[in-house]
């Protein structure tokens, strides 16, 4: 039976053309509402970007982890030929933000965009375009593309034309050290504290920094090498976006965090020198065998940093060495090699790499002063010469107090834009891995921002960040960007 209203009803039935028109404003209104919240490309200042911070930076992350000079995995080092391919596309990609780009006499990538206000300190924003050997495409790429994504969507947004100070993208030409053993050649140059002997540093093969510079048409003298340098008078700070590599974030099941300090660093070379001979003729009792020495040396090295409480006195009292001050002490042989490696000689030579990292750099000098007593008395035991050589020292680093608030700040406000939902608080880390940070620190205040990463995986072809977690951190620096650098908001 159909259901009809009665003829005195006071309802009567809609007109099926004001019903249409009815439901379309309907639908206007809702679509109006949902942009506002969740915005979309120039319109207004709450867009999430997610074709410029997500789609196209992750595209452009992949694009740069195809750029190696080894076929079948990832290696980019300083000043290598795919080092100068990834410098092409790095710039291509600043200019498309709208930035003016150049490269310095260390092989830094610059983008810069200047402010309303001429005479203000710049921000400084970046990270490193070099890899480690067989590496993950996130690590230092992830930092250098969403700040230029951020800029991007500045200038769609129009505001890269009202920022009250310059803000600049740097992409470090060298921070993991690998070619010559030096680590942060780019960020150590930029804030004035790069030795100019650097300039003499080898790589395995006997060329040199210089070497490898002119072969690039840079001067490689001491004198670019001071025009690199920046003035301190004119920054104001120094970001940087860097996934986590640890698993710390993924534990607490949280996109981002923000970094209070990153821990001291000593990279040692112990040379470990023997008298070379026949595996078959020579007996045991008379060799002076160099990696026998070598194999105790780093057993030595890795009980010192197991239990530093067997080799070391503690004492509360004076400040010096605590428990407390070794919470988190790693140390690490990555590199071991000799000569002349054949299987049935004795070396002559073994050389190898000690990674000494610890927040208390007190406790770093503690760790290192027992080390080199431990390796010179077991090789006088053993009649065997040992040399160390130290190639790279950093101490510990604090970050800015007042950019970590800001960068807290702006990452909560990004993840409550993305998710609808006020988070919860935003974990504080410190960082174990180095990072440019750590050089930039001698120029000027720092803050960095970690971005979560699967299985707190790095240095590994099976680093990975999800998609929409590059989305969250530029996203955070966007914010950042806004809320401290855009003119309406100073």
């Amino acid at each position: 039976m159909a259901f009809s209203l009665p003829k005195s009803s006071p309802f009567p039935l809609p007109n099926p053309l004001n019903l249409l028109i009815f439901s379309i404003s309907i639908l206007l209104t809702l679509n109006l509402i949902l942009g506002s919240e969740m915005g979309s490309v120039g319109n207004g200042g709450n867009e999430l970007f997610p074709e410029i911070l997500r789609d196209e930076a992750v595209f452009r992350i992949r694009e740069l982890g195809k750029v190696s000079d080894r076929e079948g995995y990832l290696e980019r080092t300083f000043l290598s030929p795919a080092a100068l391919r990834a410098t092409d596309l790095i710039i291509s990609w600043m200019q498309d933000a709208g930035l003016r780009s150049w490269v310095d006499q260390m092989g830094n990538i610059h983008g810069r965009t200047e402010s309303v206000n001429s005479s203000a300190e710049a921000l400084l924003i970046g990270s490193h375009m070099d890899t480690v050997v067989d590496a993950g495409m996130y690590d230092g790429a992830l930092g250098v593309i969403c700040a230029i994504s951020a800029l991007k969507a500045l200038k769609i947004s129009g505001k890269l034309q009202k920022l009250y100070r310059p803000v600049e993208v740097i992409a470090f030409s060298d921070e993991e050290g690998v070619r010559f053993q030096s680590t942060f050649l780019g960020s150590a140059a930029v804030a004035g504290i790069l030795p100019p002997s650097t300039l003499l540093a080898t790589d395995k093969s006997g060329v040199t920094v210089q070497n490898v510079l002119r072969e690039n048409s840079f001067e490689a003298t001491i004198e670019s090498l001071g025009r690199v340098k920046y003035n301190p008078q004119s920054v104001w700070g120094y970001v940087e976006v860097h996934i986590e590599q640890g698993p710390v974030l993924e534990t607490l099941g949280y996109p981002l965090g923000i970094v209070k300090g990153i821990a001291g660093q000593t990279r040692l070379k112990v040379i470990v020198n023997g008298v070379q001979g026949h595996a078959g003729t020579v007996p045991m009792p008379l060799r002076q065998d160099p990696m026998a020495a070598a194999a105790e040396l780093i057993v030595t090295l890795e009980s010192l940093c197991r239990k530093p409480e067997k080799f070391l006195t503690y004492d509360n009292e004076c400040g010096c060495v605590t428990k407390e001050s070794l919470a988190g002490l790693v140390c690490t042989v990555g590199e071991l090699s000799c000569w002349p490696s054949a299987s049935n000689v004795i070396p002559g030579q073994v050389n190898f790499t000690v990674d000494v990292r610890v927040i208390d750099d007190k406790a770093r000098e503690a760790i290192l002063a027992e080390l080199s007593k431990q390796i010179y008395w077991k090789c006088d035991r053993r009649m065997i010469n040992c040399t160390i050589e130290l190639k790279h020292s950093a101490e510990a680093v604090l970050c800015d107090s007042g950019l970590a608030v800001q960068l807290k700040q702006a990452a909560t406000s990004a993840l409550r834009k993305m998710h609808g939902y006020t988070p919860s608080e935003m974990p504080i880390l410190m960082s174990g891995a180095g990072h440019d940070a750590m050089a930039m620190a001698r120029l000027t205040k720092v803050g960095m921002l970690f971005v979560r990463c699967r299985g707190g995986i790095s240095h590994s072809p099976e680093e990975f960040v999800l998609d929409d977690d590059v989305w969250a951190s530029g996203l955070a620096l966007l914010h950042f960007l806004e809320q401290h650098v855009v003119g309406d908001s100073v």
